[in-house]
Protein backbone atom coordinates (compact mmCIF):
# COMPACT_ATOMS: atom_id res chain seq x y z
CA UNK A 1 0.00 0.00 0.00
CA UNK A 2 2.78 2.34 -0.76
CA UNK A 3 1.99 3.64 -4.04
CA UNK A 4 4.52 5.59 -6.36
CA UNK A 5 3.56 7.41 -9.22
CA UNK A 6 6.97 8.36 -12.11
CA UNK A 7 7.12 9.71 -15.49
CA UNK A 8 10.54 8.57 -16.26
CA UNK A 9 10.64 10.51 -19.65
CA UNK A 10 10.92 13.60 -17.84
CA UNK A 11 11.81 12.63 -14.60
CA UNK A 12 15.12 14.47 -12.93
CA UNK A 13 17.07 13.85 -10.00
CA UNK A 14 17.63 18.08 -8.04
CA UNK A 15 19.49 18.93 -5.38
CA UNK A 16 16.85 21.67 -3.89
CA UNK A 17 16.38 24.55 -5.17
CA UNK A 18 13.96 26.31 -7.53
CA UNK A 19 13.50 24.25 -11.70
CA UNK A 20 13.02 26.27 -14.74
CA UNK A 21 12.94 23.80 -17.34
CA UNK A 22 9.63 23.10 -19.41
CA UNK A 23 8.69 19.72 -18.56
CA UNK A 24 6.05 17.49 -18.33
CA UNK A 25 2.66 16.23 -20.11
CA UNK A 26 0.49 19.29 -20.60
CA UNK A 27 -3.17 18.10 -19.03
CA UNK A 28 -0.94 17.00 -15.71
CA UNK A 29 1.03 20.67 -15.55
CA UNK A 30 1.21 22.80 -12.93
CA UNK A 31 0.22 26.71 -14.03
CA UNK A 32 3.59 27.64 -12.69
CA UNK A 33 5.62 25.74 -15.78
CA UNK A 34 3.40 26.18 -18.33
CA UNK A 35 3.69 30.09 -17.66
CA UNK A 36 7.16 29.38 -17.65
CA UNK A 37 8.33 30.55 -14.64
CA UNK A 38 10.69 29.07 -11.98
CA UNK A 39 9.34 26.40 -9.62
CA UNK A 40 9.79 24.25 -6.82
CA UNK A 41 9.70 20.09 -8.22
CA UNK A 42 7.46 19.40 -5.20
CA UNK A 43 5.11 21.68 -5.29
CA UNK A 44 4.44 20.80 -9.44
CA UNK A 45 4.50 17.13 -8.05
CA UNK A 46 1.55 17.59 -5.83
CA UNK A 47 -0.36 19.62 -8.32
CA UNK A 48 0.38 16.66 -10.40
CA UNK A 49 -0.87 13.91 -7.54
CA UNK A 50 -4.17 15.88 -7.35
CA UNK A 51 -4.68 15.49 -11.08
CA UNK A 52 -3.94 12.02 -11.03
CA UNK A 53 -5.99 11.51 -7.59
CA UNK A 54 -9.28 13.43 -9.58
CA UNK A 55 -8.66 11.20 -12.84
CA UNK A 56 -8.95 7.71 -10.30
CA UNK A 57 -11.95 9.19 -8.47
CA UNK A 58 -14.23 11.15 -11.16
CA UNK A 59 -12.93 9.29 -14.00
CA UNK A 60 -12.44 12.07 -16.62
CA UNK A 61 -9.82 15.48 -16.20
CA UNK A 62 -10.43 17.93 -14.41
CA UNK A 63 -9.54 20.26 -16.90
CA UNK A 64 -7.78 20.57 -20.18
CA UNK A 65 -5.05 22.87 -19.38
CA UNK A 66 -3.90 24.67 -15.66
CA UNK A 67 -4.23 28.15 -17.53
CA UNK A 68 -6.74 31.11 -17.21
CA UNK A 69 -7.55 30.48 -20.94
CA UNK A 70 -9.11 26.92 -19.58
CA UNK A 71 -13.20 27.83 -18.27
CA UNK A 72 -12.56 24.89 -16.09
CA UNK A 73 -9.42 25.94 -14.37
CA UNK A 74 -10.24 29.38 -14.23
CA UNK A 75 -12.85 28.87 -11.61
CA UNK A 76 -10.14 26.68 -9.14
CA UNK A 77 -8.05 29.61 -9.91
CA UNK A 78 -9.99 32.57 -9.08
CA UNK A 79 -11.27 29.96 -5.23
CA UNK A 80 -14.80 29.74 -7.12
CA UNK A 81 -14.91 25.81 -5.82
CA UNK A 82 -18.59 25.65 -5.39
CA UNK A 83 -19.00 26.82 -9.41
CA UNK A 84 -16.13 24.94 -10.27
CA UNK A 85 -18.06 21.38 -9.30
CA UNK A 86 -21.59 22.58 -10.43
CA UNK A 87 -19.88 23.14 -14.00
CA UNK A 88 -18.40 19.91 -13.75
CA UNK A 89 -22.03 18.66 -13.00
CA UNK A 90 -20.65 15.99 -9.94
CA UNK A 91 -20.76 18.78 -6.44
CA UNK A 92 -23.87 16.49 -4.88
CA UNK A 93 -21.86 12.78 -6.01
CA UNK A 94 -18.42 14.20 -3.86
CA UNK A 95 -17.65 14.65 -0.29
CA UNK A 96 -16.68 17.69 0.80
CA UNK A 97 -13.81 16.64 2.33
CA UNK A 98 -12.54 15.37 -1.47
CA UNK A 99 -13.54 18.59 -2.95
CA UNK A 100 -11.59 20.25 -0.70
CA UNK A 101 -8.41 18.35 -1.15
CA UNK A 102 -8.77 18.60 -4.63
CA UNK A 103 -9.26 22.25 -4.69
CA UNK A 104 -5.96 22.30 -2.31
CA UNK A 105 -3.84 20.06 -4.18
CA UNK A 106 -4.61 22.11 -7.96
CA UNK A 107 -4.69 25.31 -6.11
CA UNK A 108 -3.18 28.15 -8.57
CA UNK A 109 -0.83 29.15 -5.62
CA UNK A 110 1.39 26.79 -5.27
CA UNK A 111 2.15 27.85 -1.70
CA UNK A 112 -1.48 27.33 -0.74
CA UNK A 113 -0.44 23.06 -2.24
CA UNK A 114 -0.09 20.96 1.14
CA UNK A 115 2.33 18.72 2.02
CA UNK A 116 2.48 14.86 1.64
CA UNK A 117 2.30 14.54 4.64
CA UNK A 118 -0.27 17.62 5.25
CA UNK A 119 -2.15 14.88 2.37
CA UNK A 120 -1.92 11.75 4.67
CA UNK A 121 -3.26 13.55 7.37
CA UNK A 122 -6.25 15.37 5.51
CA UNK A 123 -10.01 13.97 6.71
CA UNK A 124 -10.39 12.19 3.37
CA UNK A 125 -7.51 10.12 3.06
Amino acid sequence: MNLKVADFGFATYTHGGKLFSYRGTKTYMAPEIRSQKEYDGHKVDIFSLGVILFISVMGIFPFLNADLSDPYYRHIAAKSHDSYWLKMGVSRQLSQEFRDLIMMMLSLDSDERPTVDEIRNHPWM
